[in-house]
């Protein structure tokens, strides 16, 4: 007897799903498993200011979407910012995530927040929605044909994508991710530059800086002085060396500014 065929999920959606279970995951643990990654980001924390500096600036007063929202944290932290804006929205495939930023934001009393479980790739937001989304590393777990045009079509004419992305081409951490698969999902791509050319199919202006080169060095230092020193001595000097394209595509992140 043939056993009977048992329908397999359609790639697309193996992704998705895959993506989903991992995120539930991570936001359902304790504590997250990426926790041991969490000082390494003091090398991006310039690429994190400014991006910061940028979605206020145009967002203040405005829609705003982020983009990947994960728990929430990074944005409710910034309250300040969110009672600025006409209103603030956050989208996440997963739904421990949005819970625990929907408690978060009810916890707070922040009015002009909400939060949805969502396809990022799929919006059901009406077009031409937010004046600005952003994002931190969501792009490179996407199609990006997909998300580059979904947030295309949410933004108004004039409007900000704002995205920090790892960048994929310095060989050293490549060879780190292979190491650790645990800490990421199997179907993340960080970019390439031509996924950032990519965006200019979608998009009036696509403007990169890259960051995070020789601030890596710096991570590793105990002394808080000797470290913050450290670290503003190697951001100017990145801030030099990154405008160098070989040596920019090397670094560990970069920001995209894309204007509709």
């Amino acid at each position: 007897m043939v056993a009977p065929r048992v329908p397999t999920m359609p790639a697309d959606e193996r992704r998705k799903e895959s993506e989903r279970q991992f995120h539930n995951q991570r936001f359902g643990a304790q504590p997250d498993v990426r926790e041991s990654l969490s000082r390494w980001y003091g090398a991006v924390a310039a690429c994190a200011r400014t991006q910061q500096q940028l979605v206020e600036r145009y967002g203040k007063g405005g829609k705003v979407l982020e983009y990947g929202c994960a728990d929430g944290r990074a944005s409710i932290a910034r309250d300040h910012f969110i009672d600025q804006t006409a209103s603030f929205h956050g989208i996440d495939i997963s739904d421990q995530a949005i819970d625990s930023a929907r408690q978060s934001a009810a916890n707070r009393q922040l009015e002009k927040c909400s939060f949805s479980v969502m396809d990022a790739e799929n919006m059901t937001f009406p077009d031409a929605e937010f004046d600005v989304v952003f994002g931190s590393g969501i792009l490179h777990h996407l199609d990006l044909n997909r998300a580059f045009s979904e947030i295309a079509r949410v933004l108004r004419p004039g409007g900000k994508a704002i995205f920090s992305e790892p960048l994929g081409h310095n060989v050293f951490l490549k060879l780190f991710r292979r190491m650790t698969p645990r800490l990421r999902t199997a179907d993340e791509h960080p970019l390439l530059m031509r996924d950032v050319s990519l965006a200019e199919k979608y998009f009036r202006l696509v403007e990169h800086r890259a960051f995070g080169m020789t601030t890596l060095l710096a991570v590793p230092l105990q002394a808080p002085f000797a470290k913050s020193k450290a670290m503003r001595f190697c951001e100017q000097a990145d801030a030099v060396l990154l405008r160098v394209p070989v040596i920019r595509k090397n670094a560990w992140f970069v920001l995209l500014e894309l204007t509709r």
